[in-house]
């Protein structure tokens, strides 16, 4: 089963490219799952919210709908990550795994984090305060893109966040390796020129992609598919609608089922 969304919902930006202008900020979710089946919480990684805006997602969501939730960054960017912050963490997201509707958490971690020891005990830990929650890990340095990695996530359980980034160096190349029964790509756009020096940071996010540049992706997707129960595809070029966009591009190149969307929205990205 593949799902596919974007990286974030929430954003003002949208209106008038996927969004009706008049639509109110506290309708935009259920505007959104009227036409995708999962989205990618980001805002987590900077804050963690209560209970009750996650019970209100879930309520604004048919029942097959999933989310993804990001770690918090104190969970993740830290070198003695906070215990106060997992127990936060899973008692927030406690409306999502009750309803059914957490499709995982994606641990992302910084490009400073390299493999070594000290580095997989981190992320042995990760899991032993996680305990059985299905979790991915995003990796931004590209020592980890190695065979030794595969097999230290397979081990704890982790699922391999694949990436498409631009071509820099020290950078995640674009691989496709299923580590669980989780598949999960991240499609961050190619904008090379602003990734490293930006004055703000929707400027590294602001790519759209080409039906080739996506087409190149098509088979390693499949191959996910072939080796997971579920793969999630989430597009974080959100700049303009520039994610929603390609999303709706690539599920029609796999012929992946879309919601019509409301009135304004229908035939929008054809």
């Amino acid at each position: 089963m593949i799902l596919i969304g974007t990286s974030g919902f929430s954003y003002d930006d949208w209106k008038g490219f996927f969004y009706p202008e008049s639509l109110d900020k506290r309708d935009m979710l259920a505007y959104y799952a009227s036409r995708f089946p999962a989205v990618e919480i980001n805002s987590t990684y900077y804050t963690i919210p209560g209970p009750a805006a996650f019970y209100s997602m879930a309520r604004k969501t048919p029942p097959h709908f999933r989310f993804a939730v990001k770690a918090h960054r104190d969970m993740t960017h830290l070198e003695e990550p906070k215990a106060e912050a997992f127990a936060s963490f899973i008692r927030s997201i406690e409306p999502l795994t009750e309803s059914g509707k957490l499709g995982c958490v994606l641990a992302q971690y910084p490009w400073g984090f390299k493999p070594s020891g000290e580095a997989a005990a981190r992320l042995e830990g990760l899991r032993e305060r996680l305990g059985d929650v299905p979790t991915v890990v995003e990796f931004r340095n590209a020592g980890w893109a190695a065979v030794e990695t595969y097999d230290l996530l397979k081990r704890l359980g982790f699922g391999f966040c694949s990436v498409d980034e631009p071509a820099l160096r020290g950078l995640m190349p674009r691989v496709a390796v299923a580590t669980s029964r989780v598949g999960y790509v991240r499609f961050h756009g190619r904008n090379a020129a602003d990734w490293w020096k930006h004055e703000h940071a929707w400027q590294r996010y602001n790519y759209l992609y080409s039906e080739e540049e996506l087409a190149e992706w098509a088979p390693r997707v499949r191959s996910l598919d072939a080796e997971t129960d579920v793969t999630y595809l989430f597009f974080n070029n959100h700049y303009q609608g520039k994610s929603a966009q390609n999303a709706v591009m690539f599920a029609k190149m796999l012929s992946l089922p879309l919601g019509e969307g409301g009135p304004a929205q229908q035939g929008l990205f054809d």
